[in-house]
């Protein structure tokens, strides 16, 4: 059905702004675009609509019962996750400063290069080197605490 309605839209939008049409790429091209654009703008607004007040009642006047999802996990994977964070806080504050400063804007503040290096004061080269150092390091350490508490630890990631 949706897939009709969005073939039917495309025709209907290619007609009525057929005069915009100049020729710059072929007719298919530009009708594909159409169709893409309001294949998308539908996905959208079915996203949209899937939303339900919960102060306002349902259909009939009388109260609903409705079920909400939690979102949180159960405890136990909530504690792993938990303790995979502190794992890898204490992992990064045990990078050289040099090397952890680099690693935090880079990889956890997601900076660009350029910005890690100018922040830093740094040439391009040496954050990419250092962020390369850290990371290795990092995998080292975490490989290493990782094959002490065992292979159930995996399970976290």
């Amino acid at each position: 059905m949706d897939a009709e309605d969005v073939l039917q839209d495309t025709f209907l939008k290619a007609y009525e702004h057929l005069d915009t049409f100049h020729g710059h790429s072929k007719f298919y091209t530009w009708l594909v675009r159409i169709a893409v654009n309001e294949a998308l703008m539908r996905l959208r607004k079915r996203k949209s609509d899937r939303t339900v007040s919960l102060d306002e009642p349902g259909d009939g006047d009388e109260p609903q019962m409705r079920e909400i999802a939690v979102w949180d996990g159960d405890p136990e994977q909530r504690y792993s996750a938990e303790e995979l964070r502190r794992i890898l806080d204490q992992a990064i504050e045990s990078l050289k400063p040099a090397f952890r400063s680099v690693f935090v804007l880079r990889d956890v503040e997601e900076l660009s290069t350029e910005e890690t290096a100018s922040a830093l004061n740094l040439s391009i080269p040496a954050v990419k080197s250092r962020l390369l150092r850290a990371r290795l390091d990092l995998r080292e350490r975490l490989t290493r605490i990782f094959k002490k508490k065992g292979d159930d630890v995996f399970a976290y990631l």
